[in-house]
């Protein structure tokens, strides 16, 4: 019983980490892999550095510009961006805890590894021309990681949850 909770679990963070990446980099639509090995191949192929000059000077390295603008003078689209940011990163949080070999998961591990997966995105975002870069995603999508494992663990202070 206990390999195939530990098979379920993994069937469904892959599942979390295909839904992560098709939001993050296709934007809801569907996963196209010869839309990114197109996309790939020209910037590869032909670097056009005004292209790239253009995509650095919209991309944001302020940290919290953008969530400031958001807050400020909210919209929809910002409060969704915002708000979406960390919902889409809480069960990563989740997984690094349940997934783990060890029992104790610090709040330092947690952050540095959702860090570390949004850093990914936003460079995907970046590398593959589907986006620009945004320090306050990274930020959001920390906060959503650490979020998800502080919820999971005050639940397991209330409820006995076994380990995998």
């Amino acid at each position: 019983m206990k390999q195939m909770s530990r098979i379920v679990l993994q069937v469904l963070f892959v599942l979390y980490m295909l839904t992560l990446f098709r939001i993050i980099l296709f934007k809801y639509g569907s996963i196209d892999t010869d839309f990114l090995w197109e996309r790939l191949q020209k910037n590869l192929e032909n670097p056009n550095p005004a292209y790239s000059m253009h995509r650095m000077l919209y991309g944001n390295f302020i940290p919290f510009k953008t969530i400031s603008v958001t807050v400020l003078t909210p919209s929809i689209h910002g409060v969704i961006n915002l708000v979406g940011n960390i919902l889409a990163f809480m069960p990563y949080g989740i997984f690094i805890v349940i997934m783990s070999k060890s029992k104790m998961i610090s709040l330092i591990r947690v952050f540095i590894q959702s860090l570390g997966l949004s850093l990914l995105l936003e460079c995907l975002e970046v590398f593959f021309s589907i986006g620009n870069f945004d320090v306050d995603d990274l930020i959001l999508n920390s906060v959503g990681g650490l979020l998800g494992f502080g919820i999971f663990r005050l639940y397991g202070k209330y409820v006995r949850i076994k380990k995998l």
